[in-house]
């Protein structure tokens, strides 16, 4: 007999050569701290080893360390000969498992490391485990363990930066959530760059929060705004229906439980923008006069059939509420007036009552004559004038209101408050809102809507406050006597609307002599005659 040879009868403790001893590949643990096995080795050279490994025999000569492989390395740093063990008999499923449940109830494995053994477990044929089960064995939370696991689906990219502690576990499960071209949206999202200290910029971790917020507004889409069927299978068959998809954070609440703020959504926007592609292409099939209609700006495609948004009048369908709706076009319907399926931009996919013939006396009223009545001119000048001054009054104590406005609330409430908002007042305001804050659309960009939101997610507490009070005077103003919300507005916070009133009307009038001085100057200009041949 080998001197080397150690017989098994049954299970038991001793100690054990470390040569005869052998890591396990199950073990979920793949870092090891260099300066804590060092101090664990003193520590064994001192006393020895405190606490035996779990070992089981693959042969009379070899053991397989199923927990306890920190404490081995350590030895072998202490140049100690033997260690305790504790043998026992376990077939591979066994030994697997009790390798993961054992290594996962220590502190310092990192989570990746505990993603892997979580996912090890999950692939078992024999036993079968569930996310509970594993839950139970290691004292976890059901969710804990699925959010866990979901980690084995970050991008390259993500597990690089959770790896080397650039992003903490909270930014890495809520990454791991996102179909894979979102993660890698996203991942920039997690930082900020600091320019305070010369010409490099500083990454710095942004908080949790942030990340969960951007997600909201940019990632997740809100189901029940989505115009096709959210039951239909077969309207992108890959895809099957919302109700059974997995990515829909209602179908799976116990990964989703951080994001169900939001309201049940889809979080792939790519096979949403599928469905959406799908629904308008079979909307158009049943019914091919169906017109086709843009809210984006820029003119379609050449020889698409898509109507460009200034070829067209939307009729409101709710009445007027006051003597201006009375007389705007969008509130007339007109013998022209049909559906319409909005193809590109915002609100694709749903259907509108539109006017788009060009030759409409309602919606495209023809020019007035050269020869127009000199008093009318006159009276729709004034008209124009008081308007304009009116309205730069009104925008004016809208600012003053806005400096007034204290920080107070947080960032992601004042963004909320704000998406909704802002989702509620028409273009025309929305546009007078952004030009407040020097927000300008850029050609193509997808409409005055995602500029400003954009915007919104990169400007500051005290911008998104003002902000706040102009978006709720607007809307008020929308639905109530705008001279009087207004007016409310600026005694809640103090302002002289008096002195701004009459500072633009001074400003009307300084500009309209300048304008009349500048006319006369060029009447008065002598015209050159033409010299003779």
């Amino acid at each position: 007999m080998s001197a080397n040879t150690v017989h098994v009868n049954t299970t038991e403790y001793r100690n054990l050569p470390l040569a005869v001893l052998t890591e396990s590949t199950a073990n979920p643990r793949r870092t090891f701290d260099e300066a804590a096995l060092k101090e664990l080795a003193s520590s064994i050279r001192a006393q020895g080893v405190l606490s035996p490994l779990l070992v089981r025999p693959l042969n009379e000569r070899s053991f397989e360390i199923v927990a306890g492989a920190r404490r081995f390395r350590a030895a072998q740093m202490a140049e100690i000969s033997t260690v305790p063990v504790r043998i026992v008999q376990l077939d591979d499923a066994q030994a697997i498992e009790m390798s993961i449940v054992e290594n996962l109830q220590r502190k310092d494995v990192h989570p990746l490391e505990e993603t892997q053994g979580f996912r090890a477990l999950l692939n078992l044929d024999s036993p079968k485990y569930s996310v509970e089960q594993i839950g139970a064995k290691c004292g976890k939370h059901p969710g804990y363990v699925l959010s866990r696991v979901r980690l084995t689906e970050l991008v390259p990219a993500a597990v690089e930066a959770f790896s080397k502690d650039e992003i903490g576990v909270g930014h890495a499960l809520l990454l791991a959530k996102l179909q894979p071209a979102q993660q890698e949206e996203a991942l920039p999202h997690c930082f900020r760059e600091d320019w305070s200290n010369g010409s490099k910029a500083k990454r710095i971790l942004l908080p949790v929060r942030q990340l969960q917020a951007w997600i909201g507004q940019n990632v997740l889409l809100i189901l029940k705004d989505a115009p096709f069927s959210k039951r239909d299978a077969q309207l992108v068959p890959a895809a099957g229906s919302c109700l059974d998809c997995p990515k829909r954070t209602g179908h799976n609440k116990l990964l989703f439980s951080d994001l169900s703020g939001s309201g049940d959504a889809c979080s792939d926007p790519a096979c949403y923008a599928a469905k959406l592609d799908a629904h308008v292409k079979k909307a158009i099939a049943d019914k091919p006069r169906l017109v086709q209609i843009t809210t984006a700006y820029g003119k379609p495609a050449e020889g698409s059939p898509i109507v460009p948004r200034n070829q067209y009048v939307e009729i409101r369908q709710e009445k007027p509420q006051n003597k201006y709706q009375q007389a705007a076009p969008e509130y007339k319907p007109c013998k022209h007036t049909t559906d319409a399926i909005i193809a590109e931009g915002i609100g694709k996919g749903t259907i509108h009552k539109v006017c788009a013939d060009p030759n409409c006396p309602i919606h495209r009223p023809k020019k007035q004559p050269s020869k127009a009545d000199a008093s009318f001119k006159a009276e729709q000048e004034k008209h124009r004038r008081q308007e304009a001054i009116a309205n730069a009054t009104g925008l004016r104590v809208l600012a003053a209101i806005s400096k007034a406005v204290p920080v107070r609330l947080m960032k992601r409430d004042l963004l909320f408050i704000l998406d909704k908002l802002t989702g509620l007042m028409d273009e025309n305001r929305l546009t007078a809102l952004a030009r407040q804050h020097d927000i300008r659309q850029k050609r193509d960009d997808g409409g005055i809507a995602k500029t400003f939101a954009a915007f919104l997610r990169h400007t500051d507490e005290g911008t998104l406050s003002r902000l706040l009070v102009e978006a709720a005077i607007l809307l008020a103003a929308s639905r109530a006597n705008p001279a009087g919300v207004l007016r409310d507005a600026a005694s809640a916070y103090k302002v002289d609307t008096d002195a701004i009133a009459l500072t633009v009307k001074q400003e009307f009038a300084a500009k309209e002599k300048a304008q009349a001085a500048k006319k006369s100057a060029a009447k008065a200009k002598p015209v050159k005659k033409a010299r003779a041949a």
